[in-house]
């Protein structure tokens, strides 16, 4: 007699959900794309932003066409950050993680130091429609990937509940495979979290590519022209000097720009970003490689009046900022310090 395949203890799984993760890490340090801080994905724009855009950076582009709703703008990039943040904090934990996260509305307006009411979660439903309409083609490569196709910030969104009153309680939210790859990739930085007290726009794009491209270094120089490119800016020349000229104002007085003062040279053709101090540097980013016997000697004639041993911790911490490996770390050390001490001269 043939015996029937036994029962399972369980009964079927009829109301099964989609595989989500699920966003429950309090205090989740604030992260970013490289990508996206690098390149003008998002509008500055208060107003509407329907232009189709494209940017190029040597052999990189990104072309961004909008919705009727308009390009997704810095202020949405708020919910890919906490997005971001949550994952990178669960894959340093050792969790499992999905494109797909399932998270509180309040939670999200409270993390990124939004207003929690009627408006703040009109505001959050209008951010989500124009990261969804948003297309964008380009070949930056993230995680190894480079996507041809047109792909929106994020795939789709869903209201999982809402309040009596209408408000939204929990969402989920798909990310793009592009954005997902970045964080597979650890292709992140992290913010500050005075970044979401910054009021204008532009404040806020400057912000990022500072934290981009100065990084831990002391300071990094960009054209005015180059800077207004990579901002997304469609004002006149004249109008991003103005505007980019009141913040700088703005910092000088207050010094309210987080991790990065901004200044503008004396010709007004290139703007200066010089670190605060308040971004470390990762040990790991040091260059280790060894120096040659006589390459203190040398280094006291290339910069008089500064201690070699001072000078080389400078040089290794910016190798490895810059992620170079010399192939002959002594020559390229007397060099860094030859062109230390011609921008600065002697000590004190």
């Amino acid at each position: 007699m043939t015996e029937l395949p036994a029962r399972e203890p369980l009964l079927p799984d009829r109301m099964q959900q989609g595989d989500f993760f699920l966003c429950d890490i309090f205090d989740a340090a604030p992260k970013a794309d490289m990508a996206g801080m690098e390149h003008p994905i998002f509008s500055i724009s208060t107003k509407p932003d329907r232009n189709l855009r494209r940017y190029e950076n040597g052999s990189n582009f990104v072309e961004i066409t909008p919705s009727v709703k308009g390009i997704a703008t810095v202020h949405d990039r708020d919910v890919l950050i906490y997005c971001i943040s949550q994952l990178i904090a669960a894959l340093n934990a050792g969790r499992d993680v999905s494109p797909t996260l399932r998270f509180s509305a309040h939670d999200m307006l409270k993390a990124t130091n939004r207003m929690v009411g009627g408006d703040g979660y009109n505001r959050l439903r209008a951010a989500l429609q124009r990261l969804a309409g948003t297309r964008i083609e380009t070949n930056i490569v993230t995680g190894g990937t480079e996507e041809l196709d047109g792909f929106g910030l994020i795939d789709d969104y869903r209201i999982v509940r809402e309040s009596r009153e209408g408000r939204m309680q929990e969402l989920e939210v798909t990310l793009s495979r592009w954005v997902f790859s970045a964080i597979q990739a650890r292709e992140v930085l992290t913010l500050s979290r005075d970044y979401f007290r910054l009021r204008k726009p532009l404040e806020r794009r400057l912000y990022e590519i500072a934290r981009k491209h100065c990084g831990a270094k002391r300071e990094w120089k960009i054209g005015l022209v180059k800077l207004k490119a990579k901002c997304g800016s469609s004002s006149t020349d004249r109008e991003f000097r103005r505007l980019l000229g009141k913040i700088i104002e703005e910092d000088q007085a207050h010094g309210h720009m987080p991790d990065y003062a901004i200044r503008m040279d004396e010709e007004g053709k290139n703007v200066l970003f010089i670190a605060r101090g308040s971004v470390p540097v990762p040990v790991e980013d040091v260059f280790e490689g060894p120096l040659p016997s006589y390459a203190h000697e040398d280094a006291r004639s290339a910069a008089p009046g500064w201690d070699p041993r001072y000078l080389e911790q400078e040089w290794r911490r910016w190798c490895g900022i810059e992620e170079i490996e010399p192939k002959h770390p002594g020559r390229h050390y007397i060099k860094f310090c030859e062109s230390w001490f011609t921008k600065r001269g002697r000590p004190g």
